[in-house]
């Protein structure tokens, strides 16, 4: 199947594994590419050190395109895409931020840049950056997904660019990949889907949880990390979402968040100086949630840990591997679109035909 995405990346299908914070890791990425996607190694909770580790494990894994990502605003964010760019890594995705040496560099040896947005504003300072493609990410997303839903945000988006478009939030089926097509994206991401796959690191408990789990059952708030995020409903995640988070109690996780992951507080301290208030309160809080996600992603820990999920997880029935469910769900496509071409063939064989001229005689 050939779009944009598959030519640009130069990928089997349109489909994409995005850089989720400790799931998209060097196994899964591998197993994407492998399956003929894109997969997108998640750095931004690592350390430079465990990021070339992990980018030279892609590598050992498979000899296709693969891609890193990482949100820019947080602290350590350039140590670790200093290492990518470093590596040739064949894609680079950024979000909370646009900075055009980034993107410089990265086509000065042959790569090509995704930024993630979350609105037209977003998309069209990306591409004045130079970016090669967008990651549309809508409202039914896991994690920080924008205020309008796909079905609206990717033709939005459509209208002010021409970039490539990869699609992300409520997309897990190959009937999904056809309606994003239709909206004016070029491919998708299935982050949810991915995530419960056998390569996946996801505990097995939070599998378990996503296979069980309605597509009523997430929260949307910014009291998680605040910035407007989407994690599972558990009486956890209901306790933590109802009220907004106190600075202090921010202030201290962070830390303890900043320890486990071997971060130099020095360094944090540094990179929070060059920031405003507002800003260091966001990496704050960030960092605050990093170990609750780990505690529920990695550990299956319910009781401590808050799990990012997209709406798309009451789509989820099963646990295959990464090569099956690529396999599936390009089937999926080919139903659908057998589906709507016989719906347009109905609608046509069912039109009215023109009534015939009539001659008035006077």
């Amino acid at each position: 199947m050939k779009t944009r995405i598959t030519e640009m990346f130069n990928i089997q299908y349109p489909l994409v594994c995005p850089g989720m914070t400790y799931v998209a890791n060097a196994d899964l990425v591998a197993a994407t590419a492998n399956a003929g996607g894109l997969g997108i190694l998640a750095i931004g909770h690592l350390t430079p050190e465990q990021t070339l580790s992990e980018i030279r494990k892609v590598r050992s894994l498979t000899n296709k395109p693969f891609g890193i990502g990482c949100a820019l605003i947080m602290p350590g964010a350039r140590e670790n895409l200093e290492v990518a760019l470093n590596e040739k890594v064949p894609v680079i995705n950024f979000s909370l931020g646009s900075p055009a040496d980034v993107c410089k560099r990265v086509h000065d040896y042959g790569g090509k840049v995704i930024v993630t947005v979350v609105n037209a504003k977003h998309a069209l300072k990306a591409e004045q950056s130079g970016a090669d493609a967008l990651l549309v990410t809508g409202h039914e997303a896991a994690a920080h997904g924008g205020a309008v839903t796909s079905l609206v945000l990717v033709p939005a988006i459509r209208q002010v660019t021409k970039l490539p478009i990869i699609a992300a939030g409520g997309f897990g089926t190959g009937g999904g990949v056809v309606a994003a097509l239709a909206l004016g994206a070029d491919g998708v991401a299935m982050g949810t889907r991915w995530a419960a796959s056998k390569e996946s690191p996801v505990h097995a408990n939070t599998k378990e949880l996503i296979v069980k789990k309605e597509v009523e059952d997430t929260i949307y708030s910014k009291n998680f990390d605040s910035i407007p995020c989407r994690v599972m409903t558990t009486p956890n995640s209901k306790k933590i979402m109802s009220k907004p988070f106190n600075p202090v109690r921010a202030m201290w996780r962070a830390y303890l968040a900043a320890r486990e992951m071997n971060k130099p507080l020095s360094g944090i301290i540094k990179d929070l100086f060059k920031m405003g208030l507002e800003q260091t309160l966001t990496v704050t809080f960030y960092g605050a949630a990093v170990l609750q996600i780990k505690k529920a992603t990695i550990e299956g820990n319910h009781t401590q840990g808050v799990q990012l999920i997209g709406q798309v997880q009451g789509l989820v029935q099963d646990v295959p591997t990464v090569e099956e469910l690529t396999q599936r769900v390009m089937r999926e496509v080919q139903e659908a679109l057998g589906q709507v071409n016989q719906l347009a063939g109905n609608a046509q064989s069912s039109t009215p035909a023109a009534p015939e001229k009539i001659t008035r005689i006077a």
